[in-house]
């Protein structure tokens, strides 16, 4: 298909699933389209694994949305949909690329829509617009002219269209035309510009020739210099790591907490004291070894001591998980606990990289690149697992927390319901309980049709 069909296609498509509806299940039929158009557009040589991938994912994150309808599904679908596209048109192009190419179409969109010639087929002018008169405007001016000289002389003639009710919004139309525009515009018909290609360079994984040169970071200090400096830091680095980290599980395992919001506090500052260690870490890791480190016998003392510090910042990490868990074991599971668990895991992953950058000599990119794909992960597996029901049955199943505790968690209805029927009927308010099921087709949310009160 050509690109201004597909625009004109998946704008009408937009509107037929959005006008006078909610946003549900009719979104995850946008997004199975548009994967399957993608899909079908996409020449054979230009379908890699990588393509497939962010297709089925691209399928199962709308599908997601269709059942939940919430952001994050929301999120899944419209990472998984242009990275797609991204990864349509180009195949290496480094895929945390798709950021500045779309945020630069956005903005430019309002200029490019007015260059016909990039996304309209070539037509004579000239003998389209003699059709567009001969067609639509000059039976339009005489069906308007006669009709008034019409009802001029019959009251009913005049009187045929006073009983007729148009049920139309015509801003709502509009606004929804727009958009579905916007959305197909720059989906099918985005630009990569010139200088997105220059980037491209320095999202490299491995360093080439010219990056092995030896130079200082800084001009003032030579290569030497910064080494040593390295060497410095890193020890220092590590015993003061290594106290810490006995001064940290003595707190959290010997030493008594003596209330739970006292145990609340304690592990949150913990955690994101970690949290944000790990990150300086990593920091510290990329600023010296950027390249001038990775290279020659020199550095071996500066690898074997930055690879010690990511030692020990695992066993941090791991102490970090022991304490979130014993949270948990005491006072139930929570969004916010399961999120510590999600941040410590990258945390642990990027760790990892970050041994693997040193071991195999891989550029500051080489960490950014993999880590944005964990990250996209992150985001699939919180839009497909329904995490609060699965809180929710844990928390039941060891008897954490009562009624208004469960109830702060998302999609856990039926467990409620099986536990608490009293107070979710008491809670509720009149015809909340019917209002998913009431809704029109398009609108309506998968996961509440199965919830049966």
């Amino acid at each position: 298909m050509k690109t201004h069909q597909l625009i004109l296609l998946t704008t009408v498509l937009f509107v037929t699933l959005f006008y006078g509806e909610e946003m549900g299940l009719n979104f995850g039929i946008l997004g199975i389209s548009y994967a399957l158009l993608t899909l079908f557009c996409t020449p054979e040589s230009s379908r890699t694994r990588t393509f497939l991938i962010l297709f089925v994912t691209g399928i199962l994150s709308s599908v997601a949305f269709a059942w939940y309808g919430d952001f994050v599904s929301f999120l899944a679908v419209f990472t998984s949909l242009f990275l797609l596209a991204f990864r349509s048109r180009n195949r290496e192009l480094k895929s945390l690329l798709v950021i500045p190419v779309f945020a630069v179409n956005f903005v430019t969109f309002v200029y490019r829509v007015f260059q016909f010639g990039e996304w309209l087929p070539k037509t004579n002018t000239s003998a389209a617009f003699k059709r567009l008169v001969a067609v639509i405007l000059i039976p339009a001016v005489f069906i308007l002219a006669f009709f008034g000289v019409y009802s001029l002389g019959s009251a009913h003639f005049a009187g045929i269209f006073e009983n007729w009710e148009f049920d139309f919004e015509v801003w709502q139309f509009i606004v929804l035309s727009a958009l579905g525009f916007f959305i197909a515009f720059n989906f099918w018909n985005f630009k990569i510009e010139k200088f997105i290609f220059g980037w491209n360079h320095y999202l490299k994984n491995d360093f080439v020739n010219e990056d092995r040169v030896q130079k200082p970071t800084t001009s003032f200090l030579g290569i030497d210099s910064e080494r040593t400096s390295g060497v410095i830091s890193f020890a220092a680095l590590n015993m003061m790591l290594l106290v810490f980290i006995v001064t940290f599980n003595y707190e959290q395992f010997i030493e008594v907490t003596k209330t739970p919001n006292q145990l609340s506090e304690e592990t949150h500052d913990r955690v994101n004291a970690v949290i944000l260690s790990i990150v300086m870490a990593v920091l510290v890791i990329m600023f010296y070894f950027k390249g001038n480190f990775n290279f020659g016998a020199k550095a071996k003392t500066l690898k074997i001591l930055a690879q010690i510090w990511l030692s020990l910042n695992v066993i941090l990490v791991i102490s970090a998980v022991a304490k979130n868990s014993e949270y948990i074991i005491n006072l139930g599971l929570t969004y916010k606990r399961l999120g510590v668990y999600a941040f410590l895991v990258l945390c642990l992953i990027g760790l990892v990289l970050t041994f693997i950058k040193i071991r195999k000599q891989k550029t500051n990119a080489f960490l950014f690149n993999h880590m944005a794909w964990y990250f996209y992960g992150t985001v699939l597996a919180a839009a497909f697992i329904n995490w609060g029901h699965l809180a929710t049955s844990y928390n039941i199943s060891n008897n954490k927390g009562n009624f208004d505790f469960h109830k702060s968690m998302n999609y856990n209805d039926g467990l409620l319901f099986e536990k608490y029927p009293e107070e979710v009927y008491m809670t509720t308010k009149p015809g909340e309980m019917d209002k998913e099921h009431n809704r029109t087709f398009l609108s309506k949310i998968i996961y509440y049709q199965t919830i049966k009160f």
